[in-house]
């Protein structure tokens, strides 16, 4: 059986109670709310990751002030050719704080709509499984960096 390991970063940016979300589009056409972030090119450092990531996806420049967390995700085919296989991804999760540019969406990529929400909204929002993930490493600060909401065979 085929294996593959893939390496992303993610950002929770919050401020005046609100955090920053981008909206993931599926190759199916369903929408739904993530952290801004994305796979690690080889050769690239986890922190230009996840400051390239924040540019593409909502517009932002940012800066990683802590490292929350690590989660990882585990599927039992292989997305890139979609055949049965293992696939882990690996994500690293920051705070990042916005230190310019202007909200704008994504073009030609993998989300279409970048938005701040309000904190308390987020439990009501079509969202994957790593806001949640994101959110409670923000608030918790685990010192594993390990989230109560982690599970390797959800997304």
């Amino acid at each position: 059986m085929k294996q593959e390991l893939r390496v992303a970063a993610y950002a929770v940016c919050v401020r005046d109670g609100e955090v920053l979300l981008a909206r993931w589009v599926a190759k199916d056409g369903t929408r739904r709310w993530t952290l801004p972030g994305g796979g690690m090119n080889h050769g690239e450092e986890p922190l230009a990751t996840v400051v390239r990531e924040v540019e593409e996806e909502t517009g932002y420049a940012s800066e990683p002030v802590a490292l929350l967390g690590v989660d990882s995700v585990v599927r039992d085919w292989l997305p890139r050719v979609g055949a049965p296989g293992s696939w882990q991804g690996l994500r690293l999760l920051y705070e990042a704080r916005i230190t310019g540019g202007a909200l704008r969406p994504e073009t030609g990529g993998s989300t279409d709509l970048a938005a701040w929400h309000p904190l308390d909204t987020v439990p009501g929002l079509p969202r994957v499984h790593l806001v949640d993930i994101g959110l409670d490493l923000w608030r918790a600060r685990p010192p594993l960096g390990h989230s109560r909401h982690s599970d390797p065979r959800r997304n």
